[in-house]
């Protein structure tokens, strides 16, 4: 079994999903009291988001791939960056160290081809929905993205950072949520990337008949498979 390094934090509480979700996959592989070999590396989200807003993202780079290089000389494996929108700087990160990453865009994509998704609609932060870095990932396999428009793009965003990445879950933002979902829908998405490692904490499958793919599941189980040559 390879050893998992986690870069969390960002939030904490979609970190917890993660730790569970990789675990609760192994046990499932290996049965009886197997669990992951993991080391978490968790930063203060609040320098990040910092970063984020003044669009200092060298800054974030640097804390993040000095965190990178602290689980690989603790003994991880490979790296999984547990947030979204901090693989914007996935190649910078990479500089620091000799171990692979794990992109949490790349394993969304084998995931939506298996369903024979042609047309998503993205949800995240704003970055995540305004910029390409996590888009053309997508669009370079042959997957068209639609996100929301710019006032719906703010409430996804504002949910994130002032409710979720705080630990509240609000009935009126779940509301606005499938709002937005269902107009993704209309614009004919046939699925709805949960791109912000939060939003799951908000929006379940249960809530909505439209596909989900919740980034941080799929991202969580491909690493706990990743540790065992598991595809």
């Amino acid at each position: 079994m390879k050893t998992i390094g986690l870069i969390g934090g960002m939030s904490w509480e979609s970190t917890v999903t993660y730790y569970q979700i990789i675990n609760q996959t192994i046990k499932n592989k290996l049965g009886g009291l197997h669990s992951a070999k993991c080391i978490l590396y968790s930063v203060d989200f609040q320098e990040i988001e910092e970063c984020q807003k003044t669009n200092n993202w060298d800054k974030s780079a640097e804390i993040l791939g000095k965190a990178a290089l602290s689980l690989e000389k603790a003994g991880a494996d490979f790296i999984v960056i547990c947030t979204n929108t901090m693989h914007k700087i996935v190649s910078e990160i990479k500089k620091y160290i000799k171990i692979p990453i794990l992109h949490i865009a790349e394993m969304t994509v084998i995931e939506l081809k298996k369903m024979g998704i042609d047309k998503i609609g993205l949800l995240g932060t704003k970055y995540t929905m305004q910029q390409d870095f996590y888009k053309q990932t997508l669009i370079d396999n042959g997957i068209e993205v639609v996100v929301p428009n710019s006032k719906d793009i703010e409430i996804v965003n504002s949910v994130i950072f002032n409710e979720l990445c705080l630990g509240e879950i609000k009935k009126e933002s779940k509301k606005e949520y499938l709002r937005i979902i269902e107009e993704l829908s209309r614009l004919g998405a046939k699925g709805i990337i949960l791109g912000c490692t939060e939003i799951g904490l908000l929006i379940k499958q249960e809530d909505t008949n439209i596909p989900l793919f919740d980034t941080t599941v799929i991202h969580a189980k491909a690493a706990a498979l990743y540790s065992l040559d598991m595809k």
